[in-house]
């Protein structure tokens, strides 16, 4: 069972196939098929079925690919290991989406420019999704928010705190200042799928006063959740650094959450799976987190934890 075979077998997996996986190998189709069915011979069992055009992985096929993950990540690790510390090499990072529109676009030019011998793959998602990539070895490393128990540590994860964002409540225009969820006049919360941090820190804080959204629509970009608050569909939480880089920002309220917005972002990755390019990597981002300002959170309500709204504190922002 070589590296090679394992690289092809895992391309027909992400790629969905063998037409699309050799374009992304640069082979042609039919030593894709024959290098899959080598590795099927060498281990006797069958690793895809065919269902209609699709290939579907068996379950001797979905066994294999965690272990097929580990042992290319490791080759990569030992690669990195043995250029002398020099970044060089596949970098395979996720983040939310959040990070990627606001503070990537610098830092990874930067870091493009100073190490051109690395090649930067980039993947989106929600923190609990990409803290299961990074568990997986599918990606290096993942910008996530700090999940609600706390930084991914203990024996499988390594982690760094880069950024510090600030949580905000997103309203249509015109709603009453919000101290407490007893103030939401709007009964659906608009928010990205079950994984989303940002989403879990704002369903407990609706739990703490012992109240649950009627309904959660669920959206899958900035964008179109920030369009169906000002549409006056629902209410949402967002980091307030993604508002200016949106359409219709000038069309919602911004409420202050106070201390309990502010929430770090991490560079978690697993431990012991380490290489000179993450390394680089942290160092960028740990430079790139130090020149952040954000703003600090206002004084607290004790009976609630959120601040009172604050007319006056959004420059540029409609706030109720």
């Amino acid at each position: 069972m070589d590296l090679a075979a394992l690289s092809i077998f895992r391309a027909v997996v992400r790629e969905n196939g063998v037409t699309r996986a050799a374009a992304k190998l640069n082979r042609v189709q039919s030593n894709v098929t024959t290098r899959i069915k080598q590795l099927e011979e060498q281990l006797g069992v069958e690793l895809f079925i065919r269902d209609g055009r699709r290939l579907v992985l068996t379950p001797a096929g979905t066994t294999l690919l965690p272990y097929a993950e580990r042992l290319l990540a490791l080759a990569d690790e030992a690669r990195h290991a043995l250029k002398a510390g020099q970044p060089a090499g596949r970098l395979r990072l996720g983040t939310m989406e959040s990070v990627a529109a606001t503070r990537l676009p610098t830092v990874l030019a930067r870091y493009h420019q100073q190490w051109p011998d690395v090649t930067l793959e980039l993947e989106t998602g929600t923190s609990g999704r990409l803290i299961d990539r990074v568990r997986e070895f599918e990606v290096d490393a993942a910008l996530v928010a700090t999940p609600l128990d706390g930084p991914p540590a203990g024996p499988l994860f390594e982690f760094a705190p880069i950024y510090r964002e600030e949580l905000v409540m997103l309203t249509p225009r015109g709603h009453k200042p919000i101290r407490r969820p007893q103030d939401v006049a709007l009964s659906t919360l608009v928010a990205f799928e079950r994984g989303c941090s940002y989403r879990s820190h704002i369903e407990k804080w609706y739990l703490r006063h012992g109240i649950r959204p009627l309904r959660v629509l669920e959206l899958g970009s900035y964008h179109a959740i920030i369009a169906c608050v000002a549409a006056g569909a629902g209410v949402a939480v967002a980091p307030r650094s993604v508002l200016a880089l949106q359409r219709n920002f000038d069309e919602v309220a911004v409420h202050s959450l106070g201390d309990f917005g502010i929430i770090d972002t991490l560079l978690v990755w697993r431990r012991g799976h380490f290489s000179p390019a993450l390394d680089a990597l942290r160092g960028a981002l740990i430079e790139h987190g130090g020149q952040d300002v954000v703003p600090a959170a206002r004084e607290t309500e004790p009976a609630t934890g959120i601040a009172p709204h604050d007319g006056a504190e959004n420059a540029g922002l409609q706030t109720a």
